[in-house]
């Protein structure tokens, strides 16, 4: 009977014990989200290794639960929101389909602009937290990237050469930016997602769509177009979308300090380099040959026509000068810095 009192307390001291190794060794599942299929590059290249990276830092007490194509429900243009809210702890989207509300950081977007994804990430990211972190509030971004310029792909056989070729055409756009470059170089834009864009370009709803080429096989462009248009080599490109991977703020700020320390170590201009090269610039060549594999003609537009469309499209900086400007921003010192942080990263 005296040993009662003993294994009492022994029971209590264990409970207690177990009690809270749960808190010292909790393992934290985030619930990640965005609108690309599963099979889809930037998936299976940049959300699930990240995911896997942190995982085995944390000592696998950080766990993704990836959701793609939009399967926690929701647009592309509410992913932003759904991060900001709490409905999903990460999310993978283009900010700017939530239109006029990301002013400052599209000047990334705005016509022959950025030449390379992993140097005009890394200018991205820099002007974002020089500049425009007001425009995040709500979230932690983890890393900001652009795609590797849009270029043309066409349902035409022949395909478009010159400005007067595309005049008339109905073209896709993915943000207002897009749009109002096409509408300045004659064609008529139809602003939509990527996911979007397979049905109605088989349909015929559009005669083409701005796409990179690393967005090609998730859109199965090389199958649906029958041609292709790209600028010069080493040119600056058409024009560019913004990417955000970014974290509700609240459930960044519950994180123990050591799994904050693994999300930091994963997060920053270094990895926005890593997203927009490895996600972007690293598979243009194979998506390229997807292409001509099938016989598609892929044209490329004479330095004297770049010329013509450059022209064409220079009062779409001078637009985007002025609405930064009507809500309080110096939007030609922005733009002055933008491409400054673009002369240093994207060469």
């Amino acid at each position: 009977m005296r040993l009662r009192p003993l294994f009492l307390s022994l029971a209590a001291v264990l409970t207690a014990s177990l009690a809270a190794l749960p808190a010292a060794a909790q393992t934290v599942t985030l619930k990640v989200h965005h609108f690309l299929p599963g099979t889809s590059n930037v998936h299976v290249n940049l959300i699930q290794p990240w995911c896997d990276k942190i995982a085995k830092e944390s000592g696998d007490r950080l766990k993704c639960q990836i959701y793609p194509a939009m399967q926690l429900g929701g647009t592309p243009a509410q992913l932003f929101d759904q991060a900001r809210d709490g409905v999903a702890d990460i999310v993978w989207t283009i900010p700017t389909y939530s239109a006029g509300r990301f002013i400052k950081s599209e000047v990334f977007e705005l016509p022959f602009f950025t030449r390379s994804a992993k140097g005009s990430s890394q200018a991205y990211w820099t002007f974002v937290h020089k500049h425009a972190l007001d425009e995040y509030k709500g979230v932690k971004p983890l890393w900001l990237h652009t795609n590797d310029g849009s270029s043309f792909h066409l349902s035409r056989a022949a395909g478009v050469k010159t400005l007067d070729e595309l005049k008339g055409l109905k073209i896709r756009a993915a943000t207002r930016l897009n749009s109002r470059m096409l509408a300045s170089l004659g064609a008529t834009p139809v602003q939509m997602p990527l996911p979007a864009v397979p049905e109605s370009m088989a349909k015929g709803v559009i005669d083409g769509a701005m796409v990179p080429w690393e967005g090609v096989p998730a859109a199965k462009l090389q199958e649906i177009a029958k041609s292709h248009l790209d600028v010069p080599a080493g040119a600056p490109k058409f024009a560019n979308s913004i990417f955000a991977f970014v974290m509700n703020q609240a459930r960044y700020d519950a994180l123990p300090p050591e799994l904050k320390k693994v999300i930091d170590a994963n997060a920053g201009a270094e990895t926005s380099a890593w997203a927009g090269g490895k996600g972007f610039d690293g598979v243009v060549v194979a998506n390229h040959k997807l292409a001509t594999d099938r016989g598609n003609a892929v044209n490329v537009l004479s330095e004297a026509e770049l010329a013509r469309w450059i022209k064409a499209s220079e009062s779409i900086d001078d637009d985007w000068v002025k609405d930064v400007a009507a809500k309080g921003g110096n939007g030609k010192a922005l733009l002055d810095d933008a491409r400054a942080l673009i002369n240093q990263f994207d060469r």
